[in-house]
C-alpha cells in the first residue's frame, strides 16, 4: 500500500519498513530496535521510519500514572539523529487516538498513512487500546495483512537483567547514575539556555553558567553538587554543577549553575548540554562565601579527578 502524503514523506516513497513506540530515554535495547530497522530497510530498499507520540500516552489515558521523562524537547530528537532512520513521526497522542485497536492502528495508520512493509518492535512492546497490539496481535496482523514482523529480543544491562525505560527512571531519582549510563549507553543528561545570573560565582572565583530548568516533566537526579561534561556550539568542557538551591544566600529556588574548567568564554543564550557524570556530595550551606569557595576548590579537584577517569 503506498503511503499517503498526510505525514510528509516524499512522494516517491513507495512503502516503508517502520516501528512504533515512545522511546523514552532511546536507551540500549531501544537503539537495538533502530539498528535492527535500519538494516531492515537498507534490505529492503525502503525507508526506515520511527513512529513516536506527543505526549506521552499516559498523560493522556492515565495523568496520575505518566512517569517523569528522560528525554523531553530536542533531547529525544538529538539521540534519534545518530541513527541509521530516514523519518521520524511524531504523532499527537490525543483520546482520540487512544481508542484506536492495534488493527485500527494498523491499518489506519502504519499501512494507509505510511505504506507499512516490514514492522519491527521490542519483545515487550503493545500498542492500540489496552496496549492490546502486543508481538503475538502483530504476527497474527502480519500473516493477514501481508506485511512481515520482527521481534527484537531484549538488551541485558551489567546487572544481566533487561534494560527499560522504567530501571532507567528508577536509577536516575535514586542518583544512580552509574546504572542509569550502563542502560542508555551513554551519561545521563540534560539540557538548557545559558542565561544571565547574578555574578555571585565569579565574585567568589567560580563563574558559572546559569541554565534555563529543563520542562517540568523532565526526570533530574537528587538535589546536589555534580561532576558533568557540558556540550555547547564552542565544544565540550569538564566542570561542575549544582543543580538545587543556593542556601548559603538564602535562595531556596532550584537552580541549574555550572562552572566550567578551563574556558571564560561566553555562552549567554546558546543551549547547552550537561552530561551527569558523578555525584560530588549533596547541596548544603555554608556559615561564610569563603568558607563555601573552600569546598568548591575541593570540588572542583574531585570533578577533575573524576573526569579524567570517565
Amino acid at each position: 500500500m503506498r503511503p499517503s502524503a498526510a505525514f510528509g514523506l516524499p512522494p516517491e516513497v513507495r512503502g516503508t519498513v517502520c516501528t512504533v513506540g515512545t522511546f523514552d530515554g532511546v536507551h540500549r535495547g531501544h537503539r537495538l530496535v533502530l539498528e535492527r530497522l535500519g538494516a531492515r530497510a537498507r534490505e529492503r530498499g525502503l525507508p526506515a521510519v520511527l513512529v513516536t507520540f506527543d505526549p506521552h500516552p499516559l498523560e493522556v489515558v492515565n495523568p496520575a500514572a505518566a512517569p517523569p521523562l528522560l528525554t523531553v524537547g530536542v533531547e529525544k530528537a538529538e539521540v534519534l539523529a545518530e541513527s541509521s532512520i530516514d523519518y521520524v513521526v511524531v504523532l499527537p497522542f490525543t483520546h482520540a487516538l487512544s481508542t484506536y485497536s492495534a488493527s485500527d492502528f494498523v491499518d489506519l495508520v502504519l499501512r494507509e498513512q505510511l505504506g507499512l512493509q516490514d514492522l519491527l518492535i521490542g519483545y515487550d512492546h503493545g500498542f492500540g487500546r489496552a496496549r492490546s497490539g502486543d508481538a503475538s496481535t502483530l504476527e497474527r496482523l502480519g500473516a493477514s495483512r501481508g506485511f512481515g514482523v520482527e521481534v527484537v529480543p531484549p538488551v541485558q544491562g551489567s546487572d544481566g537483567r533487561p534494560i527499560s525505560s522504567t530501571v532507567i527512571r528508577r536509577a536516575v531519582a535514586g542518583g544512580d547514575l552509574e546504572r542509569a549510563a550502563d542502560g542508555l549507553g551513554r551519561p545521563y543528561s540534560a539540557s538548557g539556555v545559558v542565561e544571565p545570573g547574578s555574578g555571585r560565582g565569579r565574585s567568589i572565583g567560580f563563574r558559572t553558567l546559569n541554565i534555563s530548568l529543563p520542562p517540568a516533566r523532565k526526570l533530574l537526579p537528587p538535589e546536589g553538587v555534580y561532576a558533568v561534561r557540558v556540550q555547547t556550539p564552542r565544544g565540550a568542557f569538564g566542570g561542575m554543577m549544582n543543580l538545587g538551591p543556593r542556601p548559603t544566600f538564602g535562595e531556596g529556588e532550584t537552580r541549574l549553575e555550572a562552572h566550567l574548567f578551563d574556558t571564560d568564554a561566553d555562552f549567554y543564550g546558546m543551549r547547552v548540554r550537561l552530561d551527569f557524570m558523578g555525584r560530588l556530595r549533596e547541596t548544603r550551606k555554608f556559615a561564610s562565601g569563603e568558607e563555601l569557595r573552600a569546598q568548591l576548590g575541593r570540588d572542583a579537584e574531585r570533578a577533575r579527578a573524576l573526569l579524567s577517569g570517565s
